[in-house]
């Protein structure tokens, strides 16, 4: 992996002698000021990897790549020999123009631009996703060679973010769609599904792969030789990995190791999530007291509401999150620094009291920039470097590749 990731493709700070990320965050911050950045540990990465090879041993996993393209992370994909899930033509471009190869991409997209198909036919990609007859006539014209994965849809109701209600075909109409690819003389190889992003529940994914079963059935009765299985998306990003023995054992009674059949996955956020953490400056601050209350009696009082400001917010890099601490916390209202009064991230989070200067480190911003979970006061340095009249930036594009050598890598299999 660091052989890929080397100094002219990408800037990575090797952490050794002990230093640590916060270490990391400190330094940057004394050379940065109150300008918000990112950290991203790579070998995060190759750990959540390794962990995926144990964990589900049939399952090939195509990057999601719309969930976070920075440069470093799609190199660090590519090393670790990942397929890549794009949906759209951009994230197509963007992963042939760092080698992938068009074998090891899947368009995973059910309602595609024609000039977007015409381009994945040009450049070999050849496997994609449909789940409309409409998607299919076009298909049929823009590349008839194609490799088609029917999308299907699923119970997502136990997830973060719901997919079913937008895309993927209902069981019942399963039959009608494939009976038209056929009559389009077009190749339908497998079957795809979503959970939804996010999902909480594992016995989602066993019921998903249990239509998918029923779909091949239907498949292999009107003549077609299905050998892919995709089941999607909506892995947690955390350590927590229990679903795999769900998977593992769906996938033993639906489609045992001798069907034949090639299991793939379009994990995002469990790769990178945990990875990011995002260093937000509080820029200002409110102490907002109860019209019947005089300040002198709530100078330390758990009744007192704290507003904060940061130099990010939802027109950046965050999203609701949460904090757990030992000290006295305050109910607190956190601000984005712009104009728009939308940009609050909540009026109920419960902080220690802070000050202006102070810094939050928000873990697990990896997934899609806006879903860090867990924020951290950081108190380190409370007069950072003045700005100099700058406007704080609004969103932060700085991030930093760090590579602790305090962990354990092992070899790839």
């Amino acid at each position: 992996v660091l052989n890929i990731l080397s100094p002219e493709n990408c800037d990575i700070e090797i952490l050794d002698n002990g230093r640590t990320i916060n270490d990391f965050i400190d330094n940057k911050i004394q050379e940065l000021g109150s300008k918000p950045f990112y950290v991203a540990n790579l070998d995060d990465m190759v750990k959540k990897h390794l962990r995926w090879l144990t964990a589900l041993p049939r399952v090939k996993p195509f990057y999601a790549l719309k969930c976070n393209s920075s440069p470093a992370v799609l190199r660090t994909m590519i090393a670790l020999g990942t397929g890549f899930d794009c949906a759209s033509k951009g994230e197509i471009q963007l992963a042939l123009s760092l080698g992938v190869a068009p074998d090891k991409i899947i368009y995973a997209h059910t309602t595609k631009a024609r000039s977007h198909i015409k381009y994945a036919r040009t450049h070999g990609v050849n496997m994609m996703t449909f789940d409309s007859e409409d998607e299919l006539v076009k298909i049929s014209f823009c590349h008839p060679t194609a490799r088609l994965v029917l999308r299907i849809a699923v119970d997502d109701t136990c997830s973060v973010i719901r997919l079913s209600s937008k895309f993927g075909a209902r069981l019942g109409t399963v039959d009608k769609l494939l009976g038209r690819a056929r009559e389009l003389d077009l190749d339908v190889i497998g079957v795809s599904f979503h959970v939804g992003s996010g999902c909480t529940e594992s016995s989602a994914f066993k019921q998903a792969i249990a239509d998918a079963r029923h779909v091949f059935d239907i498949a292999n009765k009107l003549g077609f030789q299905m050998t892919l299985l995709d089941i999607g998306g909506g892995f947690p990003g955390r350590n927590d990995f229990k679903v795999s023995e769900v998977i593992n054992g769906a996938l033993d009674e639906y489609f045992p190791s001798d069907s034949e059949v090639e299991i793939i996955a379009e994990p995002g956020r469990y790769y990178v999530e945990s990875s990011f953490t995002l260093a937000a400056n509080v820029i200002a601050k409110r102490v907002i007291l109860d019209d019947t209350e005089h300040s002198e009696i709530v100078e330390n009082s758990r009744d007192r509401t704290m507003m904060y400001y940061l130099n990010d917010g939802l027109y950046g890099s965050l999203s609701p999150i949460a904090v757990k601490s030992s000290e006295q916390k305050y109910q607190s209202i956190i601000w984005g620094p712009t104009c728009d009064s939308t940009d609050k991230l909540s009026d109920d989070y419960w902080l220690p009291e802070l000050h202006v200067g102070d810094w939050l480190l928000i873990d697990n911003s990896g997934a899609y920039t806006i879903l860090p979970s867990r924020l951290r006061p950081h108190r380190k340095y409370l007069n950072p470097p003045k700005q100099h009249g700058r406007e704080p930036d609004a969103i932060s594009e700085t991030v930093f590749y760090v590579w602790t050598l305090h962990c354990a890598v092992l070899p790839f299999p």
